[in-house]
């Protein structure tokens, strides 16, 4: 079997923020907003990060462009290690990791037209300074997209949402890149839109050969364009799986209970399935609780849950779960 060509790697990452210091400076409490992941995406592939919100996704996604700086662990884009590369290597590799956000219209400059906006970011790039060849790449872009070419006299708030989606995904690929990480575009678009948007990453993925990262809380979303899911939970991922596999073999407690709150259209079906209601709220990120951070919401949670943090366990097919009692849970599961 040939070796995963990897172009993404995260290992034992963390980012922790200062919460509060004392007068002299020093800091007493810290808020881990992630706490120690590890996983890769694989060249051409899709990697979904999912999870409830303040669980820690953006930030993961802002350490790999490096808009935040982690505070230990390592991301590997390559062979170059973002973490502790200069800001000179940086640069040299900035265009080839590109962001989505989740809001196009705050993301997008109201006082430039689409076409301005596309065209700063082509200028920018080596070797395409030619008003004739930027005029044509950003007609190309466009059209990528599924936008009209007259487009690119309008401005932001003369588009729809998924037109102005449309827009944010055109000005990422105007850069060329490889990497591109995907801030939950689609949670603010009607449902049909954001079927249309999944279609198009789709068809730009398989076009261009792009690596997605994606993030977001919808397990319906990520199970239609992911590859690999990882589960995120407080800072942690407890369970990363195949796509296919997140409807069908859930194994972690927590995954369960998200899947069991996505709504099914089958009525019958509905109203037949067992549903599970966590009790009480995420814990803060500040006094994370010890051992599992899921324990305290945990129907299964044992004493060793409150003390030890469990170390991902592989069940085969690259299904890896972080629980103590796995076993328990797919027991239960089965007799009910």
């Amino acid at each position: 079997m040939p070796d995963k060509d990897i172009l993404l790697r995260v290992e034992n990452l963390k980012m922790y923020f200062p919460a509060t210091k004392t007068l002299g400076g020093r800091v007493t409490n810290w808020v881990k907003a992630v706490d120690d992941i590890s996983f890769e995406v694989e060249r051409g592939k899709t990697y979904g990060l999912v999870g409830e919100s303040g669980c820690g996704k953006t930030t993961t996604g802002k350490c790999i462009l490096r808009i935040n700086e982690a505070t230990s662990g390592h991301i590997y884009y390559k062979d170059m290690d973002l973490v502790t590369a200069s800001k000179s290597d940086i640069a040299k590799i900035r265009r080839k990791i590109q962001l989505i956000f989740q809001d196009p219209y705050g993301s997008l400059n109201p006082r430039q037209s689409c076409g301005d906006i596309l065209r700063e970011a082509v200028v920018l790039g080596p070797g395409r300074h030619d008003s004739k060849a930027t005029k044509e790449r950003v007609a190309e872009l466009l059209q990528t997209v599924e936008l009209l070419p007259d487009m690119a006299d309008r401005y932001p708030h003369e588009l729809s949402g998924g037109q102005r989606q449309r827009l944010g995904i055109a000005r990422a690929l105007a850069c060329d890149p490889e990497l591109i990480v995907c801030d939950e575009p689609v949670s603010a678009l009607d449902v049909s839109i954001q079927a249309q948007i999944i279609n198009l990453f789709q068809k730009i993925q398989k076009e261009l050969g792009l690596t997605y990262v994606f993030i977001a809380h919808d397990l319906a979303v990520v199970r239609h364009i992911a590859d690999t899911i990882g589960v995120m939970y407080l800072g942690h991922i407890v369970e990363t799986m195949d796509a296919e596999e997140i409807f069908t073999h859930p194994m972690h407690p927590y995954t369960k209970a998200l899947l069991s709150a996505v709504p099914i259209t089958d009525y019958d079906v509905e109203r037949s399935r067992h549903r599970i209601l966590l009790e009480g709220e995420v814990p803060s990120p500040i006094h994370a609780p010890t051992g599992c951070p899921f324990h305290p919401r945990c129907r299964y949670a044992t004493e060793a849950c409150k003390h030890e943090m469990p170390r991902m366990k592989d069940y085969g097919n690259g299904h890896m779960v972080a629980c103590h009692n796995t076993e328990a849970a797919q027991k239960d599961t089965v007799e009910q």
